[in-house]
């Protein structure tokens, strides 16, 4: 035997409405159906009731709209010669409604009282019309409960009589075996005044009906697949719970999940009856089993919850240390005021009491706190009570929590991890949940890793590029191709100088989505959505921009991770350079492999000799893609025609003056050198600029090329020196003995450099361990491919 429940989400229209007749009907062995009124109605009445109050005559309006709203429904849902039962008893109601608002508009004013009975039409209305639709293919009856539900006279929340309203369910039940329609969220006085429940007002009219008529099972209808992990609105990967413990739903409900309340329960607890959360829009999943078996799991945690804006109270002073009464004068204040207190810390000390209470309590609470504690306060043995606003209440809640240690620890590292910062702790010696208060603005990012930390199996990050030109692109690519894109790596934005892209959308046709984008790019705007909307980040920085790297201190300060090619932050300051290592700690990574050799493992490389105890005695390296090319074709042509040649092929720079002025190279060296952990400036550096003293001018690249070969008998001089030794040029970068250079250098068939290339690198490490025969590592130095690799690989090292 089972009652069910739907509410206003499922019951909103009349294809939704005949959604849920049509699950009654499959459903075996109903003794009763709870309805909430119609999606939106109740809100709708209550603005409705405001506006007569006030004297404002488009309520009249407003009313018409709501009239014809649920007229409509009859039409849509009960065919033409069945509807006049249904057409006739609404209409009753609605005249009924008239005439009390018409009262409210007169008089302007509308009380507690009769705003119950305007809103109870709501109910009446909605559980009256699918009664007599249900009637077309079964037989059932309509049940008001202001006829047995008995409550206390305190309206917008009345409190039922238990007792009373059992016996009157039990009585009527026996002399009424149909199925009966019921309304919920509504009841009445001993002197048959109507009242209303309150919050969660229909669930609790199904539990109390269910523990009185001792049913098997409750289910509770909504728009969800049950109570899930956390927020789906705040966290793409919550998932519904198959079962909980009424204990843990009382937590997960109290602490904002709002698919239940903890009123509910009760009966229905002290009763033992199971409640089944469903979803009328998905039928056929099984949903939440709430009841009174404590379930074994693999985690700890059952579910996050939070309240979203609550304002955090803080009395203190030396004069509460040691004082018996101090709390129960405080809390009895608040209480006598109908005060509620969501949340109590305080320390051992007893200095310090701390209480989160609703946004819109905290100024009459500050007034009455501060009114019962002025005398100590004028003798500054307490202070006024400081009120802090826009903070949010995070619950983790779980059985499995107690007695299992660390689950505090984890909590609070993975947020300090993020950079959230806790202002107040609250944890019973139950174990059951450890509660925390945090800044408002950090509420989505706690959550995240929260869910993150104790219900992901699998490791997982999220990514945001910017720069998306020929790297970037790139990687784009590569990413769609690897078994990683959403499978560990979520790429939640891309940018360009003009437009990006956040959240979910589909890499596949990113090009004409980015296009079509009206989010103009903004750095600033797409780090704060990083960081209130995900917190396992990475900033992809693809760009060759100094502005970008401008933004790098803050990003590392948000405790995100940097992967980047962009060599300006590593080769800027020494001081900045240290800034941003200093800030790269634990698990925020500032990585930048492709910054020495683009695709190559030279940083690492020089990590790992120097981690593993081996002492690097020289470097030395062709650390450019296109003066590698361009030297290795320097054989039976000009030198003005193999640089035409290189910038034809996409090798050099748009001008290729700046590869030639070595100050790329010198760069990268830099970094090198700081690696080591030398302490180099780029002036420290001693640079051979290939460009000819008469060519470094501002001309144009056609003037430049026409100067240049001028200089060709210069560098052929060069060549057919080299070549009589028998040797080659090489553009080559050296750190040696606290130095650094960059020079065209002369090689011999000994050097490793001798037999390069193409455009390909070369870097030769001379060590303790590879004295001899140095450590070579060689490969394609330039080019978006190798690149792209390179950065992809740092980030899977983040992800690792």
């Amino acid at each position: 035997m089972k009652v069910l429940k739907f509410g206003g989400s499922s019951v909103s229209d009349s294809k939704r409405i005949q959604r849920c007749i049509d699950i009654i009907l499959k459903s075996k062995d109903v003794k009763a159906v709870v309805f909430s009124a119609t999606g939106g109605s109740t809100d709708q009445l209550i603005n409705i009731s405001n506006k007569a109050a006030s004297g404002d005559q488009s309520y009249r309006d407003d009313l018409k709209n709501f009239e014809e709203r649920h007229l409509n429904i009859i039409t849509q849902l009960i065919d033409a010669k069945s509807q006049t039962p249904a057409i006739v008893q609404s209409q009753m109601i609605l005249k009924e409604l008239e005439e009390v608002l018409k009262g409210v508009y007169y008089i302007k004013e509308a009380s507690s009282k009769t705003k119950d009975l305007i809103m109870s039409c709501g109910e009446r209305l909605s559980a009256l019309i699918i009664s007599e639709a249900i009637k077309q293919q079964k037989p059932v009856e309509f049940l008001d409960t202001r006829s047995i539900f008995i409550t206390n006279n305190d309206y917008g929340n009345a409190d039922v009589d238990m007792e009373v309203t059992k016996e009157n369910i039990i009585r009527y039940f026996d002399d009424h075996e149909k199925i009966q329609i019921v309304t919920g969220f509504i009841g009445s006085t001993k002197d048959n005044i109507t009242t209303t429940l309150g919050r969660g007002g229909s669930d609790l009219t199904a539990s109390i009906l269910g523990a009185a008529l001792e049913v098997d099972e409750i289910e509770i209808w909504t728009d969800v697949d049950g109570i899930l992990t956390t927020d789906p609105r705040l966290v793409e990967g919550a998932f519904p719970i198959d079962n909980m413990s009424y204990i843990e739903a009382m937590e997960l409900s109290h602490f904002g999940a709002k698919v239940i309340y903890p009123p509910t329960m009760r009966p229905a607890s002290v009763k033992n009856i199971p409640i089944r959360i469903k979803n009328s829009f998905n039928p056929d999943f099984q949903g939440t089993l709430i009841s009174s078996e404590r379930i074994s799991r693999d985690r700890p945690v059952t579910g996050i919850s939070s309240i979203s804006d609550v304002s955090l109270m803080r009395l203190q002073g030396s004069g509460m240390v040691g004082v018996a009464g101090v709390s129960k004068r405080l809390f009895g204040t608040l209480a006598d005021a109908k005060i509620s207190i969501i949340l109590i810390s305080q320390a051992s000390s007893e200095h310090t009491i701390c209480f989160a209470v609703s946004p819109e309590d905290a100024l009459c609470a500050k007034r009455l706190i501060d009114a019962e504690f002025n005398l100590e306060i004028c003798a500054n043995l307490v202070e006024p009570v400081v009120v802090e606003d826009d903070m949010t209440i995070i619950a983790a809640v779980g059985e499995n929590m107690r007695r299992m240690p660390g689950i505090a620890g984890k909590l609070f590292q993975t947020l300090g991890d993020k950079n959230v910062n806790v202002v107040a702790v609250a944890q019973g010696s139950s174990e059951l949940n450890v509660s925390i208060v945090i800044d408002r603005k950090d509420e989505a990012r706690a959550l995240n890793a929260l869910h993150k930390r104790f219900f992901k199996d699998t490791k997982e990050i999220d990514i945001f590029i910017v720069g998306i030109g020929t790297i970037g692109g790139e990687l784009i690519e590569q990413l769609k191709k690897s078994k990683y894109l959403n499978n560990g790596i979520n790429v939640r934005g891309i940018a360009n100088s003009k437009k990006m892209l956040l959240g979910n959308f589909d890499l596949n046709d990113w090009m004409n989505d980015l296009e079509k984008s009206d989010k103009k790019a903004d750095i600033g705007t797409l780090i704060e959505f990083m960081k209130s909307n995900y917190s396992n980040n990475v900033f992809v920085d693809c760009t060759a921009s100094k502005n970008i790297v401008n933004y790098y201190e803050q990003i590392l300060q948000d405790k995100i991770s940097i992967v980047t090619p962009n060599k300006i932050a590593n080769s800027s300051s020494m001081e900045l350079y240290k800034k941003f290592h200093d800030l790269s700690k634990d698990n925020t990574k500032f990585l930048y492999e492709t910054n020495a050799g683009a695709g190559l493992p030279v940083i690492v490389l020089v990590r790992d000799l120097i981690d593993t105890g081996d002492n690097i005695e020289k470097i030395e390296g062709v650390l450019s893609g296109t003066l590698s090319y361009i030297f290795n074709s320097f054989k039976d042509k000009n030198f003005s025609e193999v640089v035409r040649e290189a910038r034809q092929k996409g090798y050099t720079e748009p001008d290729p003056r700046d590869d030639l002025n070595g100050m790329d190279v010198a760069r990268k060296v830099l970094i090198l050198g700081r690696e080591t952990g030398m302490n180099l400036e780029l002036e420290d550096i001693e640079v051979e600029n290939l460009v000819p003293e008469k060519c470094r001018g501002s001309g144009s690249v056609d003037d430049f090329f026409n100067m240049l070969e001028s200089m060709d008998a210069e560098f052929e001089d060069k060549r057919k020196k080299a070549e009589n030794e028998g040797k080659v040029l090489r553009y080559i970068a050296t750190l040696e003995k606290g130095s650094a250079r960059v020079a065209l250098e002369a090689v011999d068939s000994s050097h490793p450099f001798y037999s390069l290339e193409g455009a390909d690198n070369m870097v030769s490490f001379t060590t303790s361990r590879y004295k001899e025969r140095p450590l070579v590592v060689r490969g394609p130095g330039a080019g978006a491919k190798v690149t792209a690799m390179g950065v992809f690989a740092d980030i899977l090292k983040v992800l690792q």
